[in-house]
């Protein structure tokens, strides 16, 4: 022991992050106008029907744009563990409290052996580069179980299963954390557990009340959000003459006319074509580092972000935090993919809310907007895959600082 404080240590994260989100605590209380739509209709508005709905003893069968998994209740209703406020005002407080979690989940996990405080720098900035957003969606509260699930998992491989079929049950994404286990009993023990857990959760919440699973009719319709991907596709076809819309569709804005249907099936036949990567990154990995489910997990779910047919703002938020894990561990392979989420961060702001409706015009600012937005989300993904195979596929002799950086053959490789 040196007796030395750790790089990072100390009061500047707190410091920094309560700025920051006092920020963001004013921004989402009117205190502090952001330019754009106001983004905190959604807590105000649908959630506050949502909670309705669900407090009369059902889930919302007639609403199509209720699309998530039944664990999102529990999300929706968190609010009534503070009903001495309104509606609006609970949902925030809970999103802080979730987000001060984070905080020092990262940070107690940076200070461990073979830790650092990067991750919880990453977090600190990242968030409030969102804007108010950030507090205004419940994607924080699940990228909180996904954090607590990562490092849990670090020793607990059957916390991170059962913590990973949790989040699945709420937001669906996090099932993507458990593409990195270590091959072996710690893949039985995560797998099983998860499986387990998934069961047995569905069944309570089909019990609990009717309708858990009519999200997935919704779903079938869905078309191609204005901010993905594909999209932007239509934003410059819009200036040569294409005949197709914007307009409000199961909750966000979607394009519709000629040719969407194709490249939303297109969108479609990409995330499979991640996911047979994934499988085939899973089949040959043959070095898990303790970092690699981490990386694996931030890797996967920056492919499916970027192939889906929706990029909504708060999805940044899951990369946000998937990096700041990533970045914990000391050897970290993927610190240029987490800057570029970083980045990508602040300039989601500037296309929302501040700049949306230069998207939904499609006009010049806009779509450079989206462009640099989704260029660096394509970018940090293709890093992050090519990362992720080189440090855990066989095709090189072992580095020293491989073996240093804590990377073991699976049992199924010794």
């Amino acid at each position: 022991m040196t007796g030395r404080t750790p790089t990072g240590a100390g009061p500047w994260p707190y410091a920094v992050w309560a700025l920051t989100r006092a920020w963001l605590l004013a921004c989402v209380f009117k205190v502090v106008t952001v330019a754009g739509p106001d983004v905190t209709v959604d807590v105000s508005v649908i959630y506050r029907g949502w909670y309705e709905t669900l407090l009369s003893g059902t889930y919302p069968l007639d609403d199509v744009t209720w699309q998530y998994p039944p664990g999102a209740a529990l999300a929706i209703l968190s609010p009534a563990l503070l009903p001495f406020w309104e509606y609006a005002t609970a949902f925030f407080v809970v999103v802080l409290v979730c987000d001060a979690l984070v905080l020092g989940l990262l940070l107690y996990a940076g200070r461990r052996p073979g830790g650092r405080a990067a991750g919880a720098w990453v977090w600190v900035a990242g968030v409030p580069l969102l804007g108010p957003t950030v507090y205004a969606r419940y994607d924080l509260l699940v990228t909180a179980v996904a954090v607590a699930a990562l490092l849990a998992g670090v020793r607990r491989p059957r916390a991170l299963g059962v913590l990973a079929a949790f989040g699945a049950l709420v937001k669906g994404w996090p099932a993507l954390l458990l593409a990195g286990v270590r091959k072996g009993r710690p893949t039985r023990a995560a797998w099983t557990s998860a499986a387990l857990g998934a069961v047995g959760l569905s069944a309570a919440f089909a019990l609990w009340m009717p309708g858990a699973f009519a999200f997935l009719a919704f779903q079938r319709d869905r078309g191609t959000e204005v901010e993905s991907l594909g999209a932007l596709v239509f934003h410059v076809a819009r200036h040569f003459g294409w005949e197709g819309r914007v307009e409000l569709r199961y909750g966000s804005m979607e394009f519709l006319g000629p040719y969407v249907e194709p490249v939303s099936t297109l969108a479609l036949g990409l995330a499979v074509l991640a996911l047979g990567w994934l499988l085939l990154w899973r089949w040959r990995a043959r070095v898990f580092a303790v970092r690699t489910p981490a990386e694996a997990a931030f890797t996967a779910v920056l492919l499916f972000t970027v192939t889906s047919r929706v990029i909504s703002p708060q999805y940044v938020v899951w990369l946000v935090g998937l990096a700041a894990v990533c970045l914990v561990f000391r050897g970290a392979a993927m610190t240029l993919p987490a800057v570029l989420v970083v980045v990508s961060a602040g300039v989601t702001l500037l296309e929302f809310p501040i700049g949306f409706g230069h998207v939904v015009a499609s006009d010049a600012w806009g779509v450079a907007l989206l462009v640099v937005r989704n260029g660096l989300l394509v970018a940090a993904s293709l890093i992050a895959a090519r990362r992720l195979w080189r440090s855990t596929v066989p095709g090189r002799p072992r580095t020293a600082a491989t073996a240093a950086a804590g990377g073991q053959p699976s049992r199924a490789a010794r």
